[in-house]
């Protein structure tokens, strides 16, 4: 295993991670550095940096993008962006490995890529779900914005430093992992606490008022 494949691998998988934040954003900036010979993808993914991916990506940026500015709407693409955001991780980090067999190729794309942009975008989910709880949407932007930064500022790390953008990213999705798991804890607790039918049992008191 050489330097090279490790690095088109940290590349791959990173640029993957960061479609879990934006779906879009990762392909954008795949397609820029493959036009400008940044980076390069492996045979078959060539398309990647045509003007007209370059052009539909650049499109899709921007309306994502805007659209998580919109209160309400937000919280719609959030369902939508899950599927997304695991098609296109799987896409990116594909496009980066250097594996002949066709069927492990695609197989660790979605098990690296496809299985880290699920879990960055489940955690962004749950941010934005608590900001909607607690403050009604109006923290809402503040999320969105934090995301626009992430999707962009860690794509282009990954690209420039790959071996430290992995660690970054690695060290995010152990945070992440962490938050939901927690969740997840809480939320079983909670249901193993409630009564059996949903009633509570009532205990038995005596004329004089004594249990």
């Amino acid at each position: 295993m050489s330097i090279q494949w490790i690095m088109s691998a940290c590349i791959g998988v990173g640029l993957a991670a960061c479609c879990g934040f934006r779906v879009f954003v990762p392909l954008l900036i795949a397609s820029v550095a493959t036009k400008l010979g940044f980076i390069g993808t492996v045979a078959g993914f060539e398309w990647l940096s045509d003007w007209p991916a370059l052009f539909g990506l650049s499109l899709a940026t921007i309306f994502e993008i805007g659209a998580y500015y919109i209160p309400w709407l937000d919280n719609l693409l959030d369902t939508l962006a899950t599927p997304a955001s695991v098609i296109a991780g799987t896409v990116l980090s594909t496009s980066f490995l250097h594996i002949d067999n066709s069927l492990v190729h695609w197989g660790l794309g979605l098990m690296l890529g496809g299985g880290s942009a699920g879990i960055v975008q489940a955690g962004t989910s749950l941010l934005r779900l608590g900001s909607t709880a607690t403050t009604g949407g109006v923290a809402n932007p503040v999320v969105a914005t934090g995301e626009n930064v992430a999707s962009f500022g860690l794509s282009l790390f990954t690209i420039f430093l790959p071996l430290i953008g992995a660690v970054i990213i690695g060290a995010v999705l152990i945070f992440i992992i962490g938050r939901l798991l927690a969740k997840r804890k809480v939320w079983f607790t909670r249901a193993s606490r409630k009564p059996a039918g949903g009633s509570i049992t009532q205990i038995p008191r005596s004329s004089n008022g004594r249990a």
